[in-house]
């Protein structure tokens, strides 16, 4: 049972950052990114109600809750980038995910705000990651969390596991539950 509450965790399996840059990987994460919007809004659009308020997995977030998650974190996301562009190695501030999950917007805003606000963060996002230098990519930021620097390349493939994570949830559950 632990084992299948793991796969459920990890659809996708568990992060793995790139040890070294590569302009290759960056464009796949550049279009992981830049396509999670039509994905999420094809996969959550049509859902009723009772689906929407249904966890991917026990004692998970609702399909409603990792929708709001995923602009919460984008929304951070974005911003890191665009502090660590602008900045010599910043300190950026880290933040409970799974406290932001329980609060009224997370619980009651409905989908489809997010999925909008998803929609536009990442038109403004991906023009900010294509216009980006080699050197660029290798701007760092502090994670005082992690008690590292985190270069940038790897924080788009973060986001572009963090994209495919969450949506193979909401895809696996509809799956599981026939929808």
């Amino acid at each position: 049972m632990a084992e299948d509450i793991e796969v459920l965790r990890y659809p996708i399996g568990k992060v793995k950052l790139p040890e070294d840059y590569s302009s290759e990987l960056v464009r796949q994460n550049i279009r992981t990114i830049s396509e999670l919007p039509k994905k999420l809004i094809a996969e959550v659009g049509r859902l009723k109600d009772d689906q929407i308020e249904t966890p991917y997995r026990p004692e998970g977030w609702t399909v409603l809750q990792t929708v709001h998650h995923i602009f919460d974190s984008h929304a951070n996301a974005y911003m890191r980038f665009k502090l660590a562009l602008t900045e010599d190695n910043p300190t950026i501030k880290p933040y409970k995910e799974a406290l932001w999950a329980e609060l009224a917007d997370s619980k009651n805003a409905p989908a489809e705000w997010s999925l909008q606000l998803i929609d536009l963060l990442h038109k403004r996002w991906v023009i900010v990651l294509q216009s980006m230098t080699d050197a660029e990519w290798q701007r760092t930021f502090y994670h005082p969390d992690m008690k590292k620097d985190m270069a940038l390349y790897k924080i788009a493939a973060l986001y572009d596991w963090h994209s495919r994570h969450h949506l193979a949830h909401i895809v696996n559950l509809k799956e599981r539950m026939g929808w």
